[in-house]
């Protein structure tokens, strides 16, 4: 048997995950995912509007827009929320963010990420560890 690395093990212990704790803990993902794309949001520049109208949040089982950066068009897990940017109409957020030889890059994307990322961290194991004591003790 060849090794995996892991990820055998990881999918097993994901399966056994109570869906009560799932459905617990998407409400903190969701809120946490709100805070980061505000950020983005704020952070983001303002020529036309149309980059920053392209930030999403795409919710666990649902499918992120297509053409979207980073992923395109892909199915959420249900642990797990994604902030997208981009749509049809925008599809240059990777330029902006990372600069090309002609444009200075503009990051907001990592940024926002990297400024909420400990404390959102810190939420999520806090709502994951409440739904545990809370499907534990019944």
């Amino acid at each position: 048997m060849a090794d995996d690395g892991g990820l055998r093990r990881l999918q097993k212990r994901l399966q056994d995950i109570p869906d009560e704790v799932v459905r617990a803990v998407q409400p903190a993902l969701i809120r946490q995912a709100e805070t980061i794309a505000g950020t983005m949001k704020s952070a983001a520049p303002r020529d036309t509007g149309d980059l920053i109208d392209s930030i999403a949040i795409t919710p666990p089982d649902s499918s992120t827009p297509p053409y979207s950066q980073p992923g395109g068009r892909t199915v959420v897990p249900e642990t797990s929320v994604a902030i997208t940017v981009g749509n049809a109409d925008v599809r240059y957020a990777h330029l902006v963010e990372y600069g090309t030889q002609k444009a200075n890059a503009q990051p907001f994307f990592w940024p926002s990420v990297r400024l909420h990322q400990k404390r959102a961290n810190a939420s999520i194991k806090n709502a994951i560890r409440r739904a545990v004591k809370k499907e534990w003790g019944k």
